[in-house]
């Protein structure tokens, strides 16, 4: 089976195909007559640039109401986590998710000409009727991470561990961690990063004939050495997002790394964002249910220090 399979979508991440000599100027053969007029290529890097500003301004300007609204005497060289508590810092990312999702659901579809899920891919169907594996999936990477982390040695606190100073703190982070972020982070990344380096990767190495620009105005095919390059620039972004959270362990990042690896291998082979979320959100709560076991369900927070 291939990595790069074959889509019936116009625009999923598949591969191109070389062309052989049948497809060479002069053989005879021409673009299908009913795919003459340019195809869309989306979500390109403009697409992804304006996707990921937006969430970085929505960010800033909740941070900095939620720090005015909260700030008292003596709290002026705090820094921005100090001041605002755990349940106001779940609050934040969620707010500031499903308002960039929402303001995407509106914006996109009138740049694109189609629905924002069909322009993303997000085929929950897919996910859905390949729940058995991709669960499945989703905890092995758990479980790999776990054993991987055993034989990390990490220092006495984490940044997360401050989600995990009361029981409602806990299970909010726990909430949001399997749910809202899976999904926002592999909108962002499998759906819109993705195929943006990917059709930036191609459009860069496009030989400057009119054959190739004809090719490229009558296909919406994504090559191989595109994807790959795009897999490996994604997972390097999706690391460092989270390298903070890991207290800046490099054998973490490179763990990390390598899961996002395996996320966009689902994302391409199913041709559905939802569905490398659905592995994204079974890894994370894997990750979460070894704490709730260890804790007696949130009851002792006291033993994850020890």
């Amino acid at each position: 089976m291939s990595l790069f399979p074959a889509n019936n979508s116009e625009d999923a991440p598949r591969s191109e195909d070389t062309p052989g000599p049948e497809d060479a100027p002069g053989s005879g053969t021409s673009p299908d007559p009913e795919h003459e007029a340019p195809l869309r290529r989306v979500p390109h890097i403009g697409h992804a640039l304006v996707f990921v500003c937006f969430t970085g301004v929505m960010l800033v300007l909740l941070e900095l109401i939620l720090v005015a609204l909260g700030r008292t005497p003596g709290t002026e060289h705090d820094g921005v986590a100090k001041l605002l508590r755990p349940k106001l810092q779940i609050a934040l990312l969620a707010t500031t998710y499903l308002t960039t999702l929402l303001a995407a659901w509106f914006f996109y579809p009138q740049v694109w000409q189609r629905r924002f899920l069909d322009g993303l891919q997000w085929r929950w169907t897919v996910a859905r009727n390949q729940a058995a594996k991709l669960v499945p999936l989703g905890l092995l990477l758990g479980v790999m991470m776990q054993a991987v982390t055993h034989f990390i040695t990490p220092p006495k606190t984490l940044p997360i561990d401050d989600f995990f100073r009361t029981q409602t703190d806990a299970w909010l982070i726990t909430l949001f961690g399997t749910i809202v972020a899976p999904i926002f982070e592999e909108v962002c990344f499998r759906g819109f990063l993705l195929p943006a380096f990917a059709i930036a990767y191609d459009w860069l190495s496009l030989p400057r004939t009119e054959w190739a620009r004809t090719r490229w105005q009558t296909t919406a095919t994504l090559t191989p050495a595109s994807l790959i390059f795009s897999a490996v620039l994604t997972s390097i972004f999706f690391a460092l997002l989270h390298f903070q959270q890991m207290a800046h362990l490099w054998a973490a990042l490179l763990v990390l790394f390598s899961i996002s690896l395996v996320l966009t291998f689902v994302r391409v082979r199913t041709g559905s964002v939802a569905a490398s979320a659905l592995v994204h959100g079974a890894y994370n709560g894997f990750v979460f249910l070894v704490v709730i076991i260890q804790t007696g369900g949130y009851w002792h927070l006291e033993r994850m220090m020890q």
